[in-house]
């Protein structure tokens, strides 16, 4: 008699408890799905070149330029293939997109050479600077 009456209380306790598992396994795949494809994840455009101003988040890429060890506005990778910008060194009228000159005072942005993880590639160039 006491098995029957443990027995069922058991199976209601492991169908509850079988229930909790399956309701959070659930909560927990809908997030993982909600994180992998939520706008956010593709919001790397913001962070692409526009190359109708010719500016990345805001930064103009061409004008004058100061090469800093901190607080960059925008750090850079120098590569030799496959770079987001052509540039090209000027001594004066940094006018066009991709045309930097190298100053020490009042840069119109500043840059950090990095090894990894840069917010753009650059390749330096002697002609047609700009988009590649």
């Amino acid at each position: 008699m006491i098995k029957e009456i443990i027995n069922p209380r058991l199976k209601s306790e492991e169908n509850k408890i079988f229930r909790k598992v399956k309701t959070v396994s659930t909560v927990f795949i809908f997030v993982l799905f909600a994180q992998i494809f939520s706008p956010v994840s593709f919001s790397q455009d913001k962070n692409k070149i526009d190359f109708e101003n010719c500016t990345f988040n805001g930064f103009p890429l061409y004008g004058k330029v100061k090469f800093v060890e901190s607080f960059p506005d925008i750090k850079v990778q120098i590569v030799d293939s496959f770079p987001d910008l052509k540039v090209k060194l000027v001594n004066s009228f940094p006018d066009d997109c991709g045309k930097w000159q190298i100053v020490e005072s009042f840069p119109d942005v500043k840059i950090k050479i990095v090894d990894s993880f840069p917010d753009i590639k650059i390749k330096f160039v002697e002609s047609f600077p700009g988009e590649p």
